[in-house]
């Protein structure tokens, strides 16, 4: 059973996707922010998964297949979630003084292309090397970038909720996640550059 228990935090990261689109798609009082915290727990799941296999030599292949497709699951089906249902706008339904506008939908909408679309080349990459039998490790640069995301999606998910209970808080939720995103796709962009160039042998023949 021990020697499972990293795959199974994984496998019930994957389960929370499904239960997260749900509660922040069916209204009712605090679904954004129950996504939320279901988000927030999934993340826990993704820190103690990786510490027990490393800690406990309890590496393996299973869990190298599905603990980064998991992880890039829970992240594009958050920002696709924001996508939709536009967080201004929700608040602005409880009176948020931030004016709708097609701003910050831009800035979003463009954050999720690039963050997708590094995710699907290093994944890419990431297939090339293994069929060369070349292991790639992850570097600290990945590991803060993912943290950033996860941090902004946090801020983000629940602000229409917030506004609605607290003026100032929906505010801070909104730019604060905002300003995250924005870095967070900057080190996604700069940590996918650097990954390919630091590991460029791999496209050598």
């Amino acid at each position: 059973m021990k020697k499972n228990v990293p795959n199974i935090l994984t496998v019930i990261r994957m389960l929370m996707i499904p239960v997260l689109i749900v509660l922040f798609f069916v209204e009712f009082e605090g679904h954004r922010l129950a996504a939320a915290l279901v988000y927030f727990f999934a993340c826990l799941t993704d820190f103690f998964d990786g510490y027990l296999a490393r800690k406990n030599n309890l590496v393996s292949n299973f869990g190298k297949f599905i603990d980064p497709i998991a992880d890039k699951m829970i992240i594009a089906c958050s920002l696709v979630a924001i996508c939709v249902a536009d967080p201004v706008q929700a608040a602005y339904g409880g009176h948020l003084y931030i004016e709708p506008s097609s701003g910050h939908k831009i800035v979003i909408a463009v954050c999720t292309m690039l963050i997708l679309s590094r995710e699907l080349m290093i994944s890419v990459f990431r297939t090339i090397a293994a069929d060369k039998k070349v292991v790639l490790a992850a570097d600290m640069l990945g590991k803060f970038k993912t943290l950033v995301q996860m941090m902004a999606l946090f801020a983000l998910l629940p602000v229409a909720d917030f506004v609605k209970w607290n003026q100032l808080a929906g505010i801070v939720f909104f730019y604060g996640g905002l300003i995250l995103l924005v870095l967070a796709t900057i080190l996604t962009v700069v940590s996918g550059v650097h990954y390919i160039v630091k590991n460029r042998q791999v496209l050598e023949d």
